[in-house]
């Protein structure tokens, strides 16, 4: 039989021969490192029998979707297994990979803690000692069913039930051990594969994700080749707890949250500071860039979402509002905003617009309001009220790389105003659910991927993921420690504007649509705040910082210094404040470096009679001596916003 390589090629087999067989003849280190294959681009195990006439690459365990099977191989081979072995009273649910790693789904009537995961990794890696191969095999839903039977696992029985399918139910065993597990593969072809792992955490999960099912146990771990990624992953978690904006924020008093407002920010008096700040430098920049900024109502009536598409596409992540109306025997319905689009889509419909208006660039700092079921909310990062740096271009076709051209130039000198020089793009594609043709998709896509290409950016292909209304352009930014942040985005929307009825005269003297892009540059503020939080470690930039200067008194005889060094500062807008308490200074240092104030002056009696400050910056033990005018001028024109 003939197999389709990617290079194009091809390679003549036996009739029934296997993925293994195929990378053999191919060569013996391929063959040494196989995992699995991918057959007309649906990935199989190692083993199956590949079909005449098809498409075949090798999956080998140093690419990323070898670590990934090798990862759900983990997890549903060796972590449930010693589960059942520890735990005789468990049941299994489901075990998937997720980012860096994987968890597994339990029922026990045995509870179990984070201290019993050195016991659990004890086990499978008792397990792991023979190296065992993985069988798999077929089975009807009857004897799928029976086998589940036999062994207690009714979880597994529903997920049967729960299947489109009546027939080749695929059930792995362990050739060393009794157990079987129900997957959707592929799986590695034995243990031998496995790397470094380590347990991490155990949360609880309800069943089906349905709160009116069973809590189930989910054991968390996460998995590398070797011990030396592992460890590096460890060391990367590590930093990132050291800089989790929900404690860095409570250590700067920026912030809380409470039950009675699930979601919503409590901003404190140093928090709204940076928020204000970034708006004010968000607002100067757009207006720069010839963005009109607009506002528009919270609260809209459920008819203009209807109209819009968002009613039948975005339904249940939106609040509901109804209100008996005055003078009338109906409900009136509406929404708190989840976005800005149909907005702004009125406000450019107030009068009649001209091509030559075009293109048209509003922007909004909108507060939209979004469900989010309460398990995936995390601080700023994500939350149900938010506030976005949102804003619209209505443009005619022909204007299409010309405005991803612009937007993608402020794009980029904003970010890099605050601290991130590079940037991935993604071009995101039509997702199922979604409005318009297939051929005004077409033209959209097109239309974004030839725009990014004669800007020579290096850009790749996230399937499925664009916007109800169209595809989109993402940036996603790297922090300080190597994470990524999906934040900015440019979506092209060929649909909106025909369903809201929004046109403009061309020189023809017809009226026509307007193309629309969708733009932000932030996102959400209170999650790039966040994002900001923890990439500098809460030392913000001298201009984003709430307290920019704390000016310490070492002894009494220097309060009256301190006060008009504090004076003399605020009088030139630097957000300053004095600490004249009766501690010693190392106290004091160290008091207002935990709460990040990036400069701190000690002032005693050498400083009061030569006139001079004692500087030292956060981070630092090194202090410098400036003269008081000297430092002021230098800290006056450090403290301005990139953009002034």
């Amino acid at each position: 039989m003939e197999i389709n390589l990617p290079d194009g090629s091809a390679k003549e087999l036996e009739k029934g021969s296997n993925g293994l067989d195929l990378a053999k003849s191919i060569g013996a280190g391929l063959a040494k490192s196989a995992v699995a294959v991918v057959v007309n681009g649906e990935q199989r195990d190692l083993l199956d029998e590949l079909p005449d006439k098809s498409s075949v690459s090798i999956i080998t365990i140093q690419s990323d979707e070898g670590l990934e099977i090798m990862r759900h191989t983990l997890t549903a081979q060796v972590l449930a297994k010693a589960i059942k072995n520890l735990y005789s009273d468990s049941r299994l649910a489901i075990g998937p990979t997720i980012e860096n790693g994987f968890y597994y789904d339990v029922s026990t009537e045995t509870p179990i803690s984070v201290e019993d995961l050195p016991k659990i990794e004890n086990e499978m890696k008792r397990i792991l000692e023979n190296k065992s191969n993985i069988v798999k095999s077929l089975h009807s839903e009857k004897d799928a069913k029976k086998m589940f039977k036999q062994k207690g696992e009714t979880l597994k029985i529903e997920i049967i039930d729960d299947a489109e399918q009546t027939d080749n139910f695929q059930i792995y065993t362990n050739s060393d051990e009794d157990f079987i597990d129900l997957c959707r593969g592929p799986h590695l072809p034995n243990l031998s594969f496995i790397g470094a792992f380590k347990l991490t955490k155990v949360s609880g999960a309800y069943w089906k994700g349905d709160s009116t099912n069973e809590m189930l146990t989910r054991i968390y771990g996460t998995a590398w080749r070797n011990e030396k990624e592992l460890q590096e992953h460890l060391k990367s978690i590590e930093e990132a707890e050291k800089r989790d904006h929900r404690k860095i924020g409570k250590d700067m008093d920026l912030f809380h949250f409470q039950d009675e407002a699930p979601g919503m920010v409590f901003w404190h008096p140093k928090g709204w500071t940076i928020y204000s700040t970034l708006k004010s430098y968000m607002s100067d920049m757009q207006k720069k860039a010839d963005y009109k900024e607009i506002n528009t109502p919270s609260v809209i009536d459920r008819k203009l979402w209807e109209k819009s598409g968002h009613w039948d596409k975005y339904r249940e992540n939106m609040f509901i509002t109804e209100i008996d109306e005055e003078h009338a025997n109906e409900k009136r319905v509406n929404a708190l905003k989840p976005m800005n689009c149909p907005g702004h889509v009125q406000v450019y419909n107030q009068g009649i617009r001209s091509y030559k208006e075009l293109p048209f660039r509003l922007c909004e700092f909108g507060s939209c309001h979004r469900y989010e079921a309460s398990g995936t909310m995390h601080g700023l990062m994500r939350v149900r009220g938010f506030t976005q740096d949102d804003g619209h271009i209505f443009l005619t076709e022909d204007q299409i790389e010309s405005e991803t051209a612009i937007f993608i130039d402020l794009l980029s000198k904003v970010y890099a105003d605050l601290g991130f020089n590079e940037f991935e793009i993604k071009l995101s594609t039509r997702p199922e659910q979604r409005v318009g043709s297939d051929e005004i998709w077409d033209k959209a896509e097109l239309s974004l991927k030839n725009a990014i290409e004669k800007l020579g950016l290096e850009y790749r292909i996230d399937e499925g993921d664009g916007a109800f209304y169209g595809p989109k352009l993402d940036f996603v930014l790297t922090d300080a420690i190597g994470r990524k942040w999906q934040c900015g985005t440019l979506q092209l929307d060929f649909n909106l504007a025909d369903r809201l009825d929004a046109q403009y005269v061309a020189e023809d003297g017809n009226k026509y649509n307007p193309v629309m892009f969708h733009r932000a540059i932030l996102g959400s503020f209170e999650r790039f705040i966040g994002i900001l939080i923890e990439n500098y470690s809460g030392n913000l930039p001298l201009w984003l910082a709430p307290t920019q200067v704390t000016v310490c008194s070492i002894t009494d005889e220097a309060d009256d210094y301190v006060k008009e060094i504090s004076e003399t500062l605020r009088s030139k807008n630097i957000r300053c404040n004095s600490d004249l308490r009766n501690e010693k200074i190392s106290y004091k240092v160290r008091e207002h470096s935990v709460s990040k104030v990036p400069i701190i002056i000690a002032v005693g009696k050498k400083e009061v009679s030569e006139r001079t400050v004692s500087v030292r910056r956060l981070g630092s033990d090194d202090t410098s001596i400036l003269s008081l005018d000297d430092f002021t001028t230098s800290v006056v024109q450090e403290s301005l916003a990139p953009n002034k």
